[in-house]
């Protein structure tokens, strides 16, 4: 019997519903204690999606529906596993994992970003990770330091937890 009279997905059609996993980065995985509490969410989000498109009946639908919520969840599960979740800052003095940041740029610009783990970080939402080019001229630094050269040029303004 051919193929196209049976109910069975093809192997072709089959293929195309396993997704690649998603990169982890090679850094370590810090996190604040907000981010990770996120990353559980974003899991049970995942699972929660997994077990929906389980239910679906048709075979070929289930695989669609399942493909991305088994990456996101394979991928969400390692973050959480990997997760080293870091204190808030203790000091002010200078720039650390967890500290909001605020720097002038060569070109006038004030920005203000908090520097969180890589998960996290949201650029639009003032949060940046912590291995960004930026995050890492800034990281150990202190209020008026200046960091980079030319348009790159940064001079940090304050420092808070």
């Amino acid at each position: 019997m051919s193929v196209a009279f049976t109910k069975e997905d093809s192997a072709e059609t089959a293929s195309e519903t396993v997704l690649p996993d998603r990169p982890i980065s090679p850094h370590p995985n810090l996190v604040t204690a907000a981010g990770l509490a996120a990353l559980e969410g974003l899991l049970a989000e995942a699972k929660a999606a997994l077990e929906a498109a389980g239910a679906i009946e048709d075979v070929n639908e289930r695989r669609r529906a399942e493909a991305i919520p088994l990456r996101d969840a394979r991928y969400y599960a390692a973050r959480v596993r990997s997760a080293q979740v870091m204190p808030d800052p203790s000091s002010t003095d200078e720039i650390a994992f967890g500290s909001t940041v605020t720097f002038r740029r060569a070109d006038g610009r004030v920005q203000t970003y908090r520097i969180v783990g890589e998960d996290e970080a949201d650029p639009n939402a003032g949060t940046i990770s912590f291995v960004a080019p930026v995050a890492r001229l800034l990281m150990g630094k202190s209020v008026g330091d200046v960091v980079g050269k030319g348009a790159q040029e940064l001079e940090v303004l304050s420092v808070a937890s």
